[in-house]
């Protein structure tokens, strides 16, 4: 036995596929081992580091029920514990590692009654990596089930495909995106995109679980690696900031692909999709305004189009509603097109390696922000295309496009089976950052995402998800779903997730990192939560 390290129980019986039985050592605290947590298996050549997946009870012999000690009988419990009553856990083995340290997939399986050991801190650092690592491609997320270590995820293989942050609402997905971005923007892994739909990334952000404590959004934290676009740059104000940039665009912005997303919101029947295709035939870039200025000459209007006067007249009445939104703008005649002003000042900043939040501020209907994601992102990702082309092209290294992350909520609206098929987010879902450009999609319905692109996100993070399709979703393509499936069921409702994918070395059950005051200064921020809440009261 190694007295370094806590001994659980011993293998007694499993398999490859179904994975190992172990009897739990009778002097070991059953109540502390708990599904999802990190173990050891020392064999005889490897070293198999696995996770609990399950826990039961067993007896010798079924007589022993019959007749069950009472709690005064603390000798015969003690007795039975050693031989005739006993705990078992299911133990899957992850991944293996060799004498030499190797990490390996695990194809075998150690023999009868190898011991398993509770992992060390050491064990977590070989598995997930050190943040001291020079390459600063690591970055710690949280800490394993009762332990104090650190689990770290691989920034540089997060980047390398679209990843997913899933969760009902409440379980904290936006601390655990706010979380991964700070690391991409502090180690400087990735420029990112970011739709701020509730004011939660950029300036501050209210903590729910504490009253009205705020904590620092990212501008706060990197104010020299961030710049906002505000849609609504009052409310950007009044919460205390100033926008680096106003963001307007105008109708020629609007695409009929941009316009699919919303059939859902909009309640758009098949035929006035149809009759949009019709218009922007005929008008091209200039459908959206030409349609919105027909007014009462709608039925001349289909008539000249050869389109039902029905489909257009619905679609000019669900489309009404942009000409409520200041940021939506037609276009004069001999003006600039904002759309490209904006598109051009985004990519300047890009370049710079500047990422981007881009705030709502009040205008937080699904539908602007389904609108506004889906035009900037098409845009943007066109740009990308085309400095892709131009590195392979040269093939310089300063041609090469910095790796950029665009940041989605509600994601399901973007990538249902129907949208994700036609809708840019699709097509940088699939394209595996080819071009440089990846997602990070964070949402609660997960079962609402298309199976093809749920199946192709490379790094899921996972918090308490109780409906059984969610479920089902965020499991598709993982291997050992099986034994996956009841360390999810017991997560805890908030600050506990399961992370696996292509940016972990093995999946593995964390307490999410703290959001506070050793955080800031781990990002090299100095200012505390208190002087932010005395900022926030002096403002309101």
């Amino acid at each position: 036995m190694n007295p370094q390290k806590k001994l659980l129980g011993h293998i007694v019986s499993g398999s490859l596929t179904q994975g190992l039985s172990m009897r739990i050592a009778p002097d070991a605290d059953l109540e502390n081992i708990k599904t999802g947590k990190f173990v050891s298996i020392v064999g005889q050549h490897h070293s198999f580091f696995s996770l609990i997946t399950d826990l039961s009870l067993h007896v010798s012999h079924p007589d022993i029920l019959l007749f069950p000690p009472t709690e005064t009988e603390t000798l015969l419990t003690s007795a039975l514990r050693q031989k005739d009553m006993y705990a078992m856990a299911n133990v899957k083995p992850m991944i293996a590692l060799n004498k030499n340290a190797e990490k390996m997939p695990v194809k075998t399986i150690p023999q009868h009654f190898c011991a398993v050991y509770e992992a060390t801190k050491h064990d977590v650092a070989l598995i997930f990596g050190d943040e001291a690592d020079p390459s600063q491609r690591y970055f710690s997320i949280g800490k394993p089930l009762d332990m104090e270590t650190n689990v770290c995820i691989d920034l540089e293989k997060l980047t390398e495909r679209s990843n997913g942050i899933f969760g009902k609402t409440g379980t904290g997905k936006t601390f655990l995106t706010r979380l991964i971005l700070a690391g991409l923007i502090k180690n400087e892994k990735a420029v990112n995109l970011i739709f701020d739909m509730h004011n939660e990334y950029g300036l501050q952000a209210r903590q729910e679980d504490k009253g009205p404590a705020f904590v620092k959004g990212l501008k706060t934290l990197f104010s020299d690696k961030i710049a906002i676009f505000s849609l609504d740059p009052d409310s950007t104000r009044r919460r205390g900031g100033q926008p680096d940039v106003e963001l307007t665009l105008d109708y020629q912005s609007v695409r009929i692909e941009d316009i699919i997303s919303l059939s859902e919101e909009l309640r758009l029947h098949a035929t006035a999709l149809e009759a949009s295709y019709l218009i922007a035939a005929k008008y091209k870039k200039d459908w959206l305004q030409v349609l919105l200025s027909q007014g009462d000459n709608l039925k001349d209007f289909a008539q000249s189009l050869g389109a039902h006067p029905e489909s257009i007249a619905a679609l000019y009445r669900k489309l009404k509603r942009i000409e409520r939104l200041p940021f939506l703008k037609p276009r004069q005649t001999g003006a600039t097109r904002a759309q490209d002003n904006v598109i051009d000042l985004m990519m300047e900043y890009i370049d710079r390696g500047l990422s981007i939040i881009i705030e709502f501020g009040n205008f937080t209907s699904t539908f602007c922000y389904l609108l506004i994601a889906n035009i900037i992102s098409r845009r943007i990702h066109s740009e990308y295309v085309k400095k892709t082309e131009k590195f392979l092209g040269s093939q310089k290294e300063q041609d090469r496009p910095k790796h950029l992350m665009i940041t989605i909520e509600e994601a399901h609206k973007f990538l249902n089976p129907s949208a994700a098929r036609q809708t840019i987010f699709g097509i940088i879902a699939r394209e595996m950052r080819k071009y440089y450009v990846s997602l990070l999609i964070v949402d609660q319905r997960p079962s609402g995402i298309d199976q093809e692109i749920i199946s192709q996100i490379g790094t899921k993070i996972i918090a308490k998800l109780n409906d059984e399709k969610d479920i089902n979703a965020v499991l598709t393509s993982v291997s050992d779903a099986a034994n996956l499936r009841p360390i999810l069921a017991s997560l805890n409702s908030k600050k506990q997730a399961l992370l696996l994918g292509h940016a972990l070395t093995m999946p593995v059950v964390i307490q999410t990192r703290e959001y506070d005051e050793q955080f800031y200064q781990a990002m090299g921020a100095q200012v505390t939560s208190k002087q932010i809440n005395e900022f926030i009261e002096e403002i309101f």
